[in-house]
This record gives structure tokens, C-alpha cells and sequence, in this order.
């Protein structure tokens, strides 16, 4: 006869020797070690446009909890995750012309949108930033 543990014997049903009561825990239990690829998988899932990162997190079997700590740290470049090349930021093209005068007494010009804005070497850098706020909601509706 196999013998038990006090804190055994109160599961177990005395007379037909099995267990009377069982709880069973659902949903992840323990540590789990996900490679990095997985969690780049997941995170990029969850930053798609209309997720919800609870309804990422149920389908791969996490917390939101966790999940949201993974997202935390792609936003700070310690997990990778791949930019495609269309969603990279562009940046406006610089053209140095070899004729144009240098030195402070070179005219400053803005060009956006067709639109060549000209002034005085001596503008002030408060004014140059007022005229490229004027000239962005111009050239971007909506801006």
C-alpha cells in the first residue's frame, strides 16, 4: 500500500483512493523564453493599424502586460524589428550650387512645392522657422 503526506491525503477521496476536487489553471504558466523572432513577429502584428494589443496577446498566448513590455522595447531600439523602405522617414534633397555666393552675405532661400521663398542674409532663425511653418501648411493641406 503506498503511503501519502498529510497535505495529500486531503485530496485524495478515503474511500475509492483517487481525487475528490482538481483545479485546473488555464493560460501560460511559468516562464517562457520566446526567440526574438517571434516577438518581432508579434509586435509588428500588434502595431498594425486597428490592433489591439489584448486581442494579439490572447492569440499568441501572452499577457498584454508582456506584450506591452516587448512593444516598450522596440520603441527603444533593444528589440530590431525591420522598417520596410516605404515607411523609412524621406528626407528633402540638398543641392549645393557651385556659383552661388558663400559667407554671410549669402542670401538664405527655401523651395518647397515650387514655391522659392528669398531672404536676407541677416534673418533672424525665429522668422526663417516662422516662414517654413507658413510654407509647410501651404504646400500640406492639413498641416
Amino acid at each position: 500500500m503506498k503511503r501519502f503526506v498529510p497535505n495529500d491525503i486531503a485530496l485524495l477521496d478515503e474511500a475509492r483512493g483517487c481525487v475528490g476536487r482538481m483545479e485546473v489553471l488555464e493560460g501560460p504558466t511559468g516562464r517562457r523564453s520566446w526567440p526574438d523572432e517571434a516577438k518581432i513577429r508579434i509586435v509588428c502584428e500588434s502595431i498594425e493599424p486597428g490592433a489591439r494589443v489584448c486581442d494579439v496577446a490572447r492569440r499568441n498566448g501572452l499577457t498584454p502586460q508582456h506584450l506591452s513590455t516587448w512593444r516598450s522595447l522596440a520603441r527603444k531600439g533593444k528589440l530590431a524589428i525591420p522598417i520596410p523602405e516605404e515607411d523609412l522617414p524621406a528626407f528633402a534633397a540638398l543641392e549645393v550650387a557651385d556659383e552661388a555666393p558663400t559667407g554671410p552675405w549669402a542670401p538664405i532661400e527655401i523651395e518647397a512645392a515650387g514655391v522659392t521663398v528669398r531672404l536676407a542674409p541677416d534673418t533672424s532663425t525665429a522668422r526663417i522657422a516662422e516662414i517654413a511653418v507658413a510654407l509647410r501648411a501651404v504646400c500640406v493641406p492639413g498641416q
